[in-house]
């Protein structure tokens, strides 16, 4: 199985390249992106040195799925899909805060509150909670979008004093969020899955809000499966989940979180094809679909002839 971790296209039009963690974005005349999502994988806010084959087909198949499936809530970025790995959508100003929604209490905000804190980007949390558990209602922790390094947690307030998002379109994002979030959490249920937190980008364009970049998967959002989720909350016992969980924990357990000096655990194959399977059983279970494998033989030749006849 071959991975996508490089790519360098030239298109017409084409302004510049911006290569992210995960997707590679190219400016089509200040108009259009063209996105590639690559099978590169982060955690810790670190690229692994190996690709996942067919991750970046999984993400954005998903992606376009779920901005379809909400687009009667909010406008959204994406025109089309030309290719498994690309969408092309609408070149938008991007707000620098990432919208972080939660229906229960896990990663890092139960990070956060085993470590004693009850204020959770200006939210505060109630006592005597256990990890995965439940919210009341959901709650929004918001993150500033960082170029380089880690996001950093936010408050409503903050975000509006430092002038970052004006206040009426702050809290035009948050009912967008709350809205999209409740879509998220209704799909997955129809497929006996809770979705657990996520996370959504907005930017404007012709001073219309707009939804950007990918939402509802594994890379984003964190979902568990609902058979037996209350038993295993009784017990005390890990929930069972699909997101990118078990690569962090794969990475705590080889003695990596990141932080500097630290060496980031062999990839063996059986590694790689293990991360793969569990993308598309994430992908299956989500949409009630088979995963169809895309030819990966010739894989940018693919990219670029289907993106150059879409752009003509």
């Amino acid at each position: 199985m071959k991975s996508l971790t490089k790519n360098n296209f030239k298109f017409p039009k084409q302004i510049n390249h911006y290569v992210g963690k995960v997707r590679d974005v190219y400016n089509i005349d200040n108009d259009k992106l063209v996105m590639v999502v690559s099978d590169r994988i982060s955690a810790f806010d670190v690229v692994l040195p190996k690709g996942i084959p067919y991750k970046g087909q999984v993400l954005n198949q998903l992606a376009v799925k779920f901005l379809k499936a909400t687009e009667d809530i909010v406008p959204n970025w994406l025109i089309d899909a030309p290719d498994p790995n690309v969408s092309v959508g609408l070149m938008c100003e991007t707000y620098r805060v990432e919208m972080v929604i939660r229906g229960y209490l896990v990663g890092h905000a139960w990070r956060e509150y085993k470590a004693g804190k009850r204020m959770l980007c200006g939210v505060a949390l109630p006592e005597g909670m256990v990890e995965n558990q439940k919210f009341a209602e959901p709650i929004i922790t918001p993150a500033t979008k960082a170029e380089e390094g880690h996001d950093e947690d936010i408050s409503r307030e903050e975000i509006i004093k430092q002038g970052i998002i004006p206040e009426e379109e702050y809290i035009q994002l948050e009912k967008y969020t709350r809205a999209i979030y409740q879509r998220g959490v209704e799909i997955a249920a129809k497929q006996d899955l809770i979705l657990v937190d996520t996370k959504y980008e907005f930017g404007k364009k012709d001073g219309e809000i707009y939804l950007i970049d990918e939402i509802h998967t594994p890379d984003s959002s964190r979902y568990f499966y609902a058979e037996g989720y209350q038993e295993r909350l009784d017990k005390g016992e890990p929930q069972k989940q699909l997101s990118k969980e078990f690569v962090r924990e794969w990475l705590m357990d080889g003695g990596f979180q990141g932080k500097d000096g630290q060496v980031i655990p062999e990839m063996t194959e059986d590694f790689v094809n293990l991360v793969t399977n569990r993308y598309i059983e994430l992908y299956e279970k989500v949409t009630g679909e088979t995963f169809v494998k895309a030819d990966t033989s010739d894989i940018l030749n693919r990219i670029e002839s289907n993106v150059l006849e879409y752009l003509k």
